[in-house]
């Protein structure tokens, strides 16, 4: 058990926890919650010992193994696997035993060595390693390339693959799903489920909270507060609690009725679709945590645009990807993502677009939002079409030595220069005052951006979006670095908008709360999708599924070109088969040898004996992979002289 008694713990001259206690169970689920800047992270900080406690008392049992994701953007050429693979410490400490074993030449030890080492699991490290990469949304094809060849969103999955590799008693997760996709999402909550040690998770992912934790503990005011249940039954306490406040629920008032009036607005426009019906459930939730959702000091809106073309946009047989790359040979051709899309956008429409991670939603989005360039097709724009694109690198956009007030002046400059009419006033005071409605007051509108927060980031790109009073938002996962409390803000904010949203998120309770109908993105082409997010959860969870599926099979994709044309082109088919059968028949009799000898290692033997057994499996796993990997030459080799032949 965790238990902290009367914990005071300070970050510097800052008192984050204050007389703090609270009791975690082995095997418990806990979400961690509180307002940005709270203490969340610094709690994790004094699990993993990094920080200590200034005095009271902080218990964890001493035999518990500890995972986390770590900070750190890899720098490696290790293969994504190895990379996995070695975030078992189990499995490299008893690696590493086994070779100081075979150098010493004591044969009780390296029976003991060979032991651990099977029980570590080296025997199936490489496909444990490989489920984990390929369910964060890797495809087969990647299992072996090298990590530094991922972007940096990337390596953080492979960070969090190697976390989970780990075997641990105690796991923790710091805003696990800020990289991730919708698929992947679901991935991890599903693998999360099915962990049995016990979890401590920050997150600002709702529905992420609800589906995998038991538990939360809320810090405020510099204390920790249990409550049993996920975040949803945390925010129904809560708001009960802060509805019994009468000071408090006073001071509400005007907020709540603010908030039914437009609920009471927005449920008289839901149809009797699934998709609608979960938007009015989520409004109907929404009402129920008023007092709660009242208490957040930070709320916007999005001006009504001056003009609403319709439709907004017409595609009529449009393919979208990405031309040839810079200095690529001439006649390159463009690689195409997504082909032949015939869809009209219309004003008023809130489109949420799904599809599994690589299919292309991404690429759609940037394309309607002018970054890319259709390959083929027409793509037709509404008369005064004022786009409003939140891209999920947007916050790479903006000038680390620049200030939020540098920042609009510059935008104020670029939107006049275009000839483009905001309906915002352009003057310095003017803008400042705006910036205030985002909280980008005081000092920090002269702060450089770089020194910001990911959230107050994210923030100042939002301000920067809804002052151009665009009339379609395009919003590529805006809640990546986004606290709960702006994202309900978000949520609302889009519901009144008078325009057109589309909107890529992993987020669902964004997505169940703002939009009415699907758009899949999946197998090149984009069509509507009938069901709520529950179904397509479903069919995420599948698509999973068969991707575990696909991972067992040898991965023809890992054998390097160069391995493939060693296969010599002048024998023949007949001669390759042959060669092939011949494979099968080793690889048939290696894995019969070595299931015998793992059973072997199950029974009492002398020291000896299972030194030598364990010597003998370590060489037929190396066999096992040479010959596996000649088997995909060749088989590859036969299947290019079968269509030559067929030609």
């Amino acid at each position: 058990m965790i238990t902290l008694k009367n914990v005071v713990l300070r970050r510097g001259a800052k008192v984050l926890l204050d007389g703090a206690s609270v009791a975690l169970k082995p095997g418990e689920k806990v979400g961690l919650v509180g307002r940005n800047g709270a203490g969340k992270s610094s709690l994790f900080a004094l699990l993993n010992g990094t920080l200590h406690e200034d005095s009271g008392e902080y218990a964890i049992p001493p035999q518990w193994r500890m995972a986390q994701v770590a900070q750190d953007m890899p720098e490696t050429a290790q293969s994504a696997t190895r990379f996995v693979v070695e975030g078992d410490v189990t499995l490299q400490a008893a690696e590493a035993e086994v070779t100081a074993a075979e150098a010493s030449g004591d044969g009780e030890r390296m029976a003991m060595a060979y032991m651990h080492l099977h029980d570590a699991g080296a025997h199936d490290a490489e496909a444990r390693a490989q489920a984990l990469i390929l369910g964060l949304g890797f495809k087969i094809g990647e299992l072996n390339q090298p990590v530094n060849s991922f972007s940096g969103g990337w390596r953080m999955r492979l960070q969090l693959a190697r976390a989970l590799m780990c075997p641990s008693d105690l796991l923790l997760l710091d805003e696990p799903t800020n990289h991730l996709d919708l698929d992947a999402l679901v991935w991890l909550e599903a693998w999360l489920k099915r962990y049995n040690g016990t979890l401590l998770v920050i997150s600002h992912d709702r529905e992420f909270l609800d589906a995998v934790t038991q538990v939360t503990v809320h810090i405020e005011n510099a204390r920790l507060t249990r409550y049993g249940g996920n975040y949803s039954t945390f925010e129904d306490l809560r708001a009960e609690q802060m509805a019994l406040q009468q000071s408090a629920y006073a001071r509400q008032q005007e907020k709540i009725a603010h908030l039914q009036k437009f609920i009471a607005r927005f449920k008289a426009k839901a149809s009797k679709a699934k998709q609608a019906q979960s938007r009015v459930k989520a409004l109907d939730r929404m009402e129920k945590i008023a007092p709660l959702l009242s208490e957040a000091d930070f709320t916007f809106e999005f001006k009504e645009p001056s003009h609403l073309p319709n439709p907004m946009l017409t595609m009529h047989q449009v393919s979208f990807g990405y031309p040839p790359p810079a200095g690529a040979p001439a006649g390159t051709p463009p690689t195409v993502i997504v082909r032949d899309v015939s869809k009209t956008v219309l004003a008023g429409q809130r489109i949420g677009i799904l599809g599994a991670n690589g299919q292309g939603k991404s690429t759609v989005v940037k394309t309607v939002a002018r970054a890319l360039v259709p390959l083929a097709g027409e793509m037709t724009e509404g008369k005064g079409l004022n786009i409003g694109y939140f891209a999920q690198q947007e916050m790479d956009v903006l000038q680390p030595a620049d200030t939020p007030l540098e920042h609009m002046i510059r935008l104020a400059k670029t939107v006049a220069a275009a000839g483009r009419i905001s309906g915002q006033s352009t003057r310095e005071q003017d803008l400042r005052t705006f910036l205030g409605t985002f909280n980008f007051g005081g000092e920090m509108i002269k702060q450089p951006v770089g020194t910001m927060s990911g959230g107050e980031k994210a923030r100042l790109v939002l301000c920067m979006i809804v002052w151009q009073r665009p009339n379609l938002l395009l919003l590529d996962e805006p809640t990546n670095h986004l606290d709960l409390a702006t994202r309900e803000a978000l949520s609302m904010a889009l519901n009144e908008f008078e325009g057109t949203v589309m909107l890529v998120s992993h987020d669902r309770a964004l997505l169940r709360a703002v939009c009415d109908e699907f758009w899949m993105v999946s197998r090149g082409g984009v069509s509507p999708f009938d069901g709520d997010l529950d179904d397509y959860q479903r069919y995420l969870l599948e698509e999973a599924r068969r991707q575990r599926e696909e991972a067992k099979k040898p991965v023809a994709s890992a054998v390097a070109p160069a391995a493939v044309a060693a296969a010599p082109a002048a024998k023949s088919t007949k001669t390759l088969r042959r060669e092939l059968e011949k494979i099968d028949g080793e690889i048939a009799a290696l894995s019969n040898e070595q299931g015998a000898l793992q059973a072997l290692l199950t029974t009492p033997r002398s020291a000896a004996e299972i030194a030598t057994s364990g010597k003998r499996l370590k060489a037929i796993e190396n066999d096992l992979g040479q010959l596996e990997e000649r088997w995909l030459v060749l088989s590859e080799a036969i299947e290019a002289a079968s269509s030559r032949a067929n030609l």
